[in-house]
């Protein structure tokens, strides 16, 4: 095999995959061969707090490689699509100053894009009176409803938000009725300013539901109802949109009464299903942008001589090792 060409661009490793396939002990595992650190892109992982539910790298994984992007707000504040850019471009050239060898690891499909490619967020601005709007529908018809009218209007921007995900269904149609155009076709690409290598990472989906579930039995045994009733009897209100997550919501629902713990497992059960399809959505097998492996099957060598591979054997022994 002839090797590959040298690029201006610095490198960055991208590692993706569906919730629960195995992205957190891989990549951390090739940060600490590689002399890397890790900037998450996974939404869930940004609030402080909020630990159980959305299966975050323990501490101990913490300590043993650098991560960033985790805890980085309260669950009463946001992080918009132009906020992460930001901090994960800024998390990312630190990480090149240090000599050392960034990945990005997440499963949420806008985030990663949005790195990568060099998306520019719509430019339309907030509408308060449209999004009171927007929202009083919400209340009084459901998020499902006014998700399925994002759908009619703009297929494309539906497939990519979770219905569950009011916040961003709104933001999508208040910028439709803002500037008469399509949510999904506002998104302003530039030349990505990395040298990329993206591994996917899959597994069989009877597999994957198997972990899936095993994780929610794991997340009620670790205290995840705790959790959620720590949240709210510090301030937070069941409404705010971090509050929205899988496991969250559904634990909220039991605490008020409305649901048993079992129940709750199984809508969560469905939910998750439902967001690793549409994570598929994201990361398609066809993509030729993407090397996929079985989590279960390729080892850390083999996927660590791709990575020197790409980058030059001789770049990496020097800088990342």
């Amino acid at each position: 095999m002839s090797s590959p060409e040298p690029s201006s661009h610095p490198p960055l490793v991208v590692i993706v995959g569906p919730t629960a396939v195995g992205k957190t002990e891989i990549s951390i595992r090739l940060a600490e061969q590689l002399n890397g650190e890790i900037v998450s892109a996974d939404s869930r992982l940004f609030y402080r707090g909020m630990d159980i539910g959305t299966a975050k790298p323990t501490l101990e994984e913490r300590l043993r490689v650098p991560h960033h992007l985790i805890d980085v707000v309260d669950p009463h504040e946001t992080c918009s699509l132009s906020v992460f850019q930001k901090a994960a471009a800024e998390a990312i050239a630190g990480i090149h100053a240090r000599g050392k060898l960034p990945f990005l690891v997440g499963g949420t499909g806008q985030y990663i894009h949005a790195v990568i490619h060099g998306w520019k967020p719509p430019a339309a601005l907030p509408d308060p009176r449209l999004r009171s709007v927007l929202e009083s529908l919400a209340k009084t018809r459901g998020n499902n409803w006014l998700h399925d009218r994002l759908a009619i209007l703009d297929y494309a921007a539906a497939v990519s938000i979770d219905p569950h995900n009011l916040r961003r269904t709104i933001r999508a149609l208040e910028v439709i009725f803002s500037t008469g155009r399509k949510f999904s076709g506002q998104r302003g690409k530039a030349v990505s300013p990395y040298h990329l290598l993206t591994i996917g990472l899959t597994r069989s989906r009877p597999e994957l539901y198997a972990r899936v579930d095993a994780r929610i039995e794991s997340m009620f045994t670790s205290g995840l109802l705790y959790e959620v009733k720590g949240l709210l009897d510090s301030g937070c209100s069941p409404d705010l949109p971090a509050l929205s997550a899988i496991g969250y919501r559904e634990c909220v629902s039991v605490l008020q009464g409305r649901l048993t713990v079992e129940e709750a497992k199984v809508r969560m059960r469905r939910k998750t299903r439902l967001f690793v399809r549409r994570q598929a959505n994201w990361f398609k097998p066809d993509d030729n942008e993407i090397h996929w492996f079985q989590a279960g099957e390729v080892s850390i060598s083999d996927l660590s001589a791709l990575i020197c591979e790409t980058f030059s054997f001789e770049e990496a022994k020097k800088d990342y090792s």
